[in-house]
């Protein structure tokens, strides 16, 4: 399936990114594996530190088949080199977005400008779950990793940046309540409201290795979200299409490429502190152009999760469009229509959008002593006494509060 992917992702397909943390820097030889950096130090720093660019060499090697990672079991498992990679289509868009959403959530979860498919969520949930499974979003937005989830038996935790979605995402947990999900024992769903890159710190101790599933997309780039009115006289106005404070530089929405990079890297490394041993992470992204190039997000963030100690196991394709009986029925935004209109007019044939790729990887089946994985040893998954103790000391020296607070 070949499409010409546009660069704006649309307020009905594009993906949950209210936790824009800027990250931590991520610091590559072109010609050498990514160095590991200490867990205490990845997840303790903080601030506008300088970052690194991730070099084209190891985007480049994702070109390559991977090797085997991680450990002697793990090794074992590694296909033929001559074997292409695991691709499976997801039905995803038979209903339109709206529909999907219909009595599940609240009125003010429209506002979000960028919501996930729940029926992404529930595809992922139901093939790498099991009915008592715990699924965490590090950055949940309007809690559809969430409330899928638990509609389906689950338990879920969530991490949200913005305050104002971590109480609509809670409202959204709430309504399923009312609606009798979960029954006389009600559901076990809880949203945090904090920084993602300081995940290890922000989850308490009783989520460690614990998470069969996490569910999550990256912020894409410069990107056009939200909805539309037309007023007579002024023309189409857009509105619900911002994260947040524009000014807020530590949301990954607002800073460079590179820096959300190093920011979504610094999150997938701590997500292996909250995973069970073989769990996996379903990873929800698009490309998207910018002045005409091609920006392979996917690509890149297949780079990020190899350097964030991860096994890559699948390349998935979720139709963002209908499956009819001889051909797809796109499912585009104004905001879609609208750009690829624009840029046929001057001589750039694109097409309507009609999936997204959905990354999947996974942790080591077992964990061992010096084990490596993309350069990054398997001690690097927390220990989180240890680390709280420490950072702790730390904190009374400096007088510096820990951020993060449960919603």
């Amino acid at each position: 399936m070949t499409t010409t992917p546009n660069p704006a992702p649309n307020d009905d397909f594009a993906h949950p990114g209210p936790h824009r943390q800027e990250g931590t820097p991520v610091t590559h030889d072109a010609t050498h594996q990514p160095a590991a950096e200490s867990s205490a130090t990845t997840a303790a720093a903080v601030g506008d530190e300088p970052t690194q660019r991730i070099p084209r060499a190891l985007i480049a090697a994702l070109d390559t088949p991977p090797t085997a990672v991680d450990n002697s079991v793990d090794s074992g498992e590694q296909k033929s080199s001559t074997e292409p990679p695991a691709v499976s289509v997801w039905t995803t868009a038979q209903s339109s977005p709206a529909a999907q959403r219909k009595n599940k959530y609240t009125p003010e979860s429209t506002a979000h400008p960028a919501k996930m498919l729940p029926e992404v969520v529930r595809h992922a949930v139901t093939h790498y779950t099991k009915p008592g499974d715990l699924v965490l979003d590090p950055m949940c937005g309007i809690g559809t990793t969430l409330v899928e989830a638990v509609r389906l038996g689950r338990r879920a935790v969530g991490v949200e940046y913005e305050p104002h979605w971590v109480d609509v995402a809670n409202a959204n947990l709430d309504l399923a309540r009312e609606q009798g999900v979960g029954g006389e024992e009600g559901i076990d769903a809880r949203v945090f409201h904090g920084d993602a890159r300081q995940l290890v710190t922000l989850l308490p101790p009783e989520y460690v290795g614990q998470a069969a599933l996490v569910v999550t997309s990256p912020p894409y780039g410069p990107s056009t979200h939200g909805q539309v009115s037309v007023a007579p006289g002024a023309g189409v106005q857009k509105y619900h299409h911002l994260y947040g404070n524009t000014l807020d530089r530590g949301n990954l929405a607002n800073i460079g490429h590179h820096r959300l990079l190093a920011g979504f890297t610094r999150i997938l490394a701590a997500l292996r502190t909250f995973l069970k041993p073989g769990g996996h992470i379903a990873i929800t992204i698009r490309p998207w152009r910018e002045h005409a190039e091609l920006i392979d997000l996917p690509s890149q963030i297949l780079a990020c999760g190899r350097a964030a100690g991860l096994i890559p196991v699948e390349r998935n394709v979720a139709l963002l469009a209908r499956a009819a009986e001889t051909d797809l029925v796109a499912r585009g935004s104004f905001f879609q229509r609208d750009f690829i209109r624009k840029q046929r007019e001057a001589g750039l044939p694109l097409h309507l959008i009609a999936h997204e790729d959905v990354l999947v990887f996974r942790t080591a089946l077992h964990r061992s002593a010096g084990s490596t994985a993309a350069g990054t040893s398997s001690g690097d998954v927390v220990d989180l006494g240890q680390y709280r103790s420490a950072r702790s000391a730390g904190v009374a020296r400096d007088g510096a509060g820990e951020r993060g607070r449960a919603a």
